[in-house]
């Protein structure tokens, strides 16, 4: 994606700045969903809203290499004419050193029109200073 198209943009995790104003794709998770994976997320839920985003622009590479090697699938493909339509972060927290949880909630509607929520705990571990996607309890 070109930068000046990341500028203007909205980050589609929907964070916003301290002021409230929305934080374009360039300031907050297009930094991290880049080819060569240079700037890694800071933590588990900046990875959990970068992976949204890229649910959102259907960047499997990205998702791919974001999920631990334990648990990653072969291959991922996504659903045709789903559209991803908001996150909810509701709880994020350390249950160790090198792992966190991060509960959330995602809007879809799908290619039919139908919406859909998708409630998970998602669990993350951090090895060589990247945090991966391990697994998640859809609720």
């Amino acid at each position: 994606m070109m930068a000046s198209t990341l500028a203007a943009q909205p980050c589609p995790c929907g964070r916003s700045s301290a002021r409230g104003a929305a934080l374009s794709l360039a300031q907050c998770c297009g930094r991290y969903i880049t080819p060569d994976l240079a700037t890694p997320a800071p933590d588990a839920a900046s990875l959990m809203r970068s992976r949204y985003s890229a649910y959102v622009l259907r960047d499997v590479p990205y998702l791919l290499a974001t999920w631990h090697t334990r648990t990653r699938p072969i291959e991922l493909s996504l659903e045709p004419g789903a559209k991803w339509l908001g996150l909810e972060v509701r709880r994020q927290h350390m249950i160790g050193p090198d792992s966190a949880e991060v509960e959330f909630v995602a809007r879809q509607r799908d290619a039919s029109g139908r919406a859909h929520r998708l409630q998970e705990r998602s669990r993350f571990v951090l090895e060589q200073g990247r945090w991966f996607y391990l697994d998640g309890i859809i609720r």
